[in-house]
This record gives structure tokens, C-alpha cells and sequence, in this order.
């Protein structure tokens, strides 16, 4: 047949059987030129969060925040009305209210190593033992530090104990013998966590529980999680900048985002403070182990933090994007990054199976649970803060994130139709070229008729092709959709948005061929005259749309309309 030379080209789209191309849409510009998303919508989040707590969890407080790249867009706070009689902390908590953030706190930890490594002063594939000169040339032990790097540290790789400090059975306050243990005097332990009253870990502390360890796992074999990673890394910090780490976290992270209620000290008053009762770790030093868990922060803050990671986390250093997994983990879905916890689901949608990531980093010290939550695809970032009970946690996250993604997925497509969906001409008269484009949450934005130059591509050209290349998915349904690149044919104004045209098959509900659903994304089969025969090119402030290999210009086919359909939006009722 003689289109198959084309259909060889194109063949490894065919392969992968990706049903629902990710990203569908460019990340929105929420309230600006973007869709906007209503208040109705936050107003019934709101109503599920208060219907969840329903009355209960009186001796809890917490803060919920939704930002965009750019501002706040939702707070929610709720006061304990319990508090402890003799150091009841904030009773009215708001955006300003300071929280334990706990394992949140690695997060900074890396972003400065980030920094440190886009500066020159380490490098992520360093050695930690590069950074430990009390190490260097001696008997380090069991560990094979030499062969860990920052980077594994960051990313949950490196193997070594969970611990140095605090999860001995010893430290419970019960007898281990009831749980059948041999007797054990707490004189194993380091003093520094064992002794009440004893001053806290410092740096030689560490580095003499460090030798006596043993791996759990080689380096770079399996995640598991550990916050003497991030102890270590720490000491990184303090090595590359000479400065203690809480120093350089201020300098470098806190003070240029603004971070006003921010700290890894103690808070000198309670002005601020939420206090649950019923004991808490507000106040503990973590000493070294600040680099794990030691920040204080309010949910403003973390709004402030989330913006600036959404909008840097491809370009803080070179060559890395913060938000790639570095490994799997336990759950089939779910990842590791550096630190993130990531985890991406295809249950979430309504209308579409594509799969919706959550790039997320959690923290819990007795008292307070908190998590971060980043969605990039959609340009949005969530808080959640509580200071008490822990089963809050899974009721807020659930109550916030799900019912936020699906009014963010409805608000886009609704603002997909009306400023990019319809039918275009060729620019050119003389041309008898068209094509029209339909926006649907089940199936993205798809090409529905094109003709260029009087052939009908997609009635009489693209069945041939799709035979040959769609192999035993022939006879299913299929159709092509468009997929946002991110990039720009100018990235300086951020004009001349680029999609690619994708092939797709449509899933037949009921097949459960296991390899039915293995994926490889290829988006860039085929060229023609060195052009790619399937970019497409919005140049939404001139109202055209361009096929390059095609070398096609249109507009929309009613000229009264364009104005309007690729009008910038105003900021709604946000």
C-alpha cells in the first residue's frame, strides 16, 4: 500500500495505546486570561468540609488555603473550641496562625540544596561523605556513605535507617517486656534523646550514631523513607554556605518569598499559636534534626511557598525538574521525588479516565499533621494545617482536593469552548481549507473535520492511515487530539501557544489485557519539509490559528466572533 512508508513513521504512536494524552489543556491562568473558577464552587467545598467535621473535633484547629500561581484564591479556618485553660495559644485562628509543618520542612531542605547546586557550591551527585569531614579518611562503618549522594538522600534512595533519634521502643514509656522483649537498659542510647533534661542532638551526636548504623537497603535500590537523610543534608548546607542551616533557610527562602510568620525558631510569644491540648511538640528543639521536621509556618506562608515552586519548579537549577519521580513506591501509583510524594490517579475525573498528579510532601509531630498539595497541571496549590486530632487529615483532603479538581476540570473546558473550539478558515481565500475543533471533558480538544487545500484529510486520507497504524485497535472508534506542548514560538512574550495532534484510540470499556494499558508517549512521529506535520500554533492575541507543515494560517470562520472567543477574561467574582 502506498502509505505505508507514512504508517512506519508513525507506527510507535500506535504502540503505546495512550488513551487520554496528559496534559489536555496549558496550565490554566486562573482569573486573568484563563477560565475562572466561581465561588460557588469554593462555597460548596466549604459546605463539605463543615459537614464532615459535623460538630466534632472541638480541640482541633486548622487552616485550609487554595492558591494559583499568583494569589490565594480560598481560606478556610476553624478554631478548637477547647483550648488548654493555662496556655490556650491563638483561640481565633486565621492566615497568619503558625502551625508546626513538620516533614514539610524537607521540602526546604532540598530547595536549598537546589540552590546550592544551581550555584556551583555542591553538586547534587556529590558524595555526602564530600560534606562530612569528620569522616573523611576514617572508619565511617557499615554504611557505604561514599556512595551516596545528595540526590539519593533527597530522593528516599539511599537505604540508611528511618532514624538516629526518638523511634526506640524504649522511649515509649511502656515496657517492652509486655510486648514480649527481652529487658534492654536505655544506657544504648545516646543520652542526647534518652536522658530527660539532657542538652539536644547536635552535629557530633549524629555523626557518632551514624558509624554504629547499618544499611537497610543499597543505595539507589529501593525507597524507603528516612529523615536522617535530611539530617545529613543539613549538614550539606552548612558545609557549602557556612552558615548554620536555620540561617541559611531564612536568608535564602524565607525572607525573599516573604515567609512573614515563617520560622525554625521557636516563636517568642503565643500571639500566634496554635495550641492543641492534650499534649503537643510545639516548643521541642529539633537541633540538627531541623533539616526533617523543624519549621513553624502559617497557612499564608505556605501559599506565599507554593507559588513559587509552581512557577520554578523546572527552572531552579539546571537540568532538573523538582517534580519528576526518582522512584516508585509501595502503592502502584505512587512515587517518590525529591522528597515528593507523588501520586497520580485515573479515578478522580468524571467524564475521562486521564490521570490527575498530585505532587504532594505530608508532616505530622504529636500534635499537628499537615500536607502541601500541588497540582501542576492545573496550576493550583493546597494547604492543609490542623492542630490536634490526626483523623482530620483524610477528611480534609479528600473534601478539598477532589471537589476542587473537578470544578477546575469543568471550569477549563468551559473556557476551552468558548475561546478556542469552533470551526476556522483558511486565511487565504483562495484556499478551500478548513478545520473545526470540539472541546469535551471525555475527550479533550479533537480535530472533527479538516480539509486543506479541497482534500478531506480526515474522511478520505486518515481511515487509510489509521488502518494500517491503529494494528488490532482498527475497529475501535478513534480520533485526533490535540495536546498542549507548554511552549511558545515566542517564550519571551509567551505568544504563539504549540500543540502537537495526537492519533488516539478509544478505549473499548471491558478489555483486561494487561498490557492493554502499557503506555510510551511519543509525540513527534512524523515531519514534513523538516516542519512537524502535526504541530498546531494558537496565536491567541491575533486570533489565528497556524499548521506550519501545512503552511496554513486560519481564522475563526465568523470574523465577529474572534475578538470574543480569544478575549482575555476578566477576573469573575474571585
Amino acid at each position: 500500500m502506498r502509505y505505508l512508508p507514512f504508517c512506519a513513521c508513525v507506527v510507535s504512536v500506535v504502540a503505546a495505546k495512550c488513551y487520554n494524552p496528559s496534559p489536555a489543556f496549558p496550565v490554566p491562568a486562573w482569573g486573568k486570561s484563563g477560565p475562572i473558577l466561581p465561588k460557588s464552587a469554593f462555597d460548596a467545598i466549604e459546605k463539605l468540609v463543615e459537614e464532615a467535621v459535623n460538630g466534632s473535633f472541638k480541640t482541633s484547629s486548622f487552616s485550609v488555603e487554595v492558591t494559583s500561581n499568583t494569589k490565594t484564591l480560598w481560606a478556610y479556618h476553624r478554631s478548637a473550641s477547647i483550648h488548654d485553660k493555662t496556655r490556650p495559644g491563638v483561640t481565633k485562628v486565621d492566615s497568619q496562625s503558625q502551625y508546626r509543618i513538620a516533614s514539610i520542612t524537607k521540602t526546604f531542605t532540598t530547595l536549598a540544596i537546589l540552590y546550592q547546586h544551581a550555584a556551583g557550591n555542591l553538586s547534587l551527585d556529590d558524595s555526602i561523605l564530600d560534606h562530612l569531614p569528620e569522616l573523611q579518611g576514617k572508619d565511617y562503618g557499615a554504611l557505604p556513605l561514599k556512595d551516596i549522594t545528595l540526590r539519593i538522600l533527597a530522593s528516599q534512595l539511599s537505604g540508611i535507617p528511618r532514624e538516629f533519634a526518638f523511634s526506640d521502643v524504649l522511649l515509649t514509656g511502656v515496657d517492652p517486656v509486655d510486648f514480649g522483649l527481652p529487658p534492654v537498659s536505655k544506657s544504648v542510647l545516646n543520652p542526647c534523646y534518652s536522658e530527660p533534661g539532657a542538652p539536644p542532638c547536635d552535629r557530633a551526636d549524629l555523626i557518632n550514631e551514624l558509624v554504629k548504623m547499618k544499611p537497610i537497603f543499597a543505595p539507589n535500590q529501593q525507597s524507603t523513607y528516612s529523615n536522617l537523610a535530611f539530617d545529613l543534608l543539613g549538614l550539606a548546607i552548612e558545609s557549602a554556605t557556612g552558615l548554620n542551616y536555620s540561617s541559611y533557610i531564612e536568608q535564602a527562602i524565607f525572607d525573599p518569598l516573604d515567609m512573614t510568620f515563617a520560622s525554625l525558631e521557636v516563636p517568642p510569644n503565643d500571639d500566634h499559636a496554635v495550641l492543641p491540648v492534650g499534649g503537643n511538640y510545639w516548643g521541642e528543639e529539633e537541633s540538627v534534626q531541623r533539616p526533617t521536621g523543624g519549621i513553624y509556618a502559617s497557612s499564608s506562608d505556605m501559599s506565599k511557598y507554593l507559588r513559587y515552586v509552581l512557577t520554578h519548579y523546572n527552572a531552579i537549577a539546571k537540568g532538573v525538574n523538582w517534580f519528576m519521580p526518582a522512584s516508585w513506591s509501595t502503592g502502584m501509583n505512587t512515587f517518590y521525588g525529591m522528597p515528593w510524594e507523588i501520586a497520580r490517579s485515573d479515578k478522580v475525573l468524571f467524564d475521562t479516565n486521564r490521570p490527575v498528579t498530585f505532587v504532594t510532601k505530608g508532616g505530622a509531630l504529636p500534635g499537628y499533621f499537615s500536607i502541601i498539595v500541588m497540582l501542576p497541571e492545573y496550576g493550583l496549590g493546597v494547604t492543609i494545617l490542623v492542630g490536634g486530632d490526626s483523623s482530620l487529615m483524610p477528611i480534609l483532603e479528600e473534601a478539598v482536593t477532589i471537589p476542587l479538581i473537578r470544578a477546575a476540570e469543568a471550569a477549563i473546558w468551559q473556557h476551552v469552548n468558548s475561546t478556542i473550539a469552533g470551526p476556522y478558515i483558511a486565511t487565504n481565500t483562495s484556499l478551500n481549507s478548513t478545520f473545526t475543533l470540539e472541546a469535551s471533558p471525555t475527550s479533550g480538544l479533537t480535530l472533527t473535520t479538516f480539509i486543506s487545500n479541497s482534500t478531506d484529510f480526515l474522511h478520505d486520507i486518515l481511515p487509510l492511515i489509521a488502518g494500517e497504524f491503529l494494528d488490532d485497535h482498527a475497529n475501535n472508534p478513534y480520533r485526533i487530539q490535540l495536546t498542549p506542548t507548554l511552549l511558545y514560538k515566542n517564550e519571551t512574550t509567551q505568544s504563539g501557544e504549540i500543540w502537537r495532534m495526537l492519533l488516539m484510540s478509544d478505549h473499548v470499556k471491558g478489555k483486561t489485557n494487561v498490557w492493554e494499558y502499557f503506555c510510551h508517549t511519543d509525540v513527534d512521529p512524523l515531519s514534513y519539509a523538516g516542519l512537524p506535520i502535526n504541530e498546531v500554533v494558537f496565536w491567541h492575541e491575533e486570533g489565528i490559528v497556524e499548521l506550519p507543515a501545512w503552511k496554513l494560517t486560519l481564522k475563526p470562520a465568523n470574523d465577529e466572533t474572534a475578538k470574543e472567543r480569544f478575549v482575555v477574561q476578566g477576573l469573575g467574582d474571585l
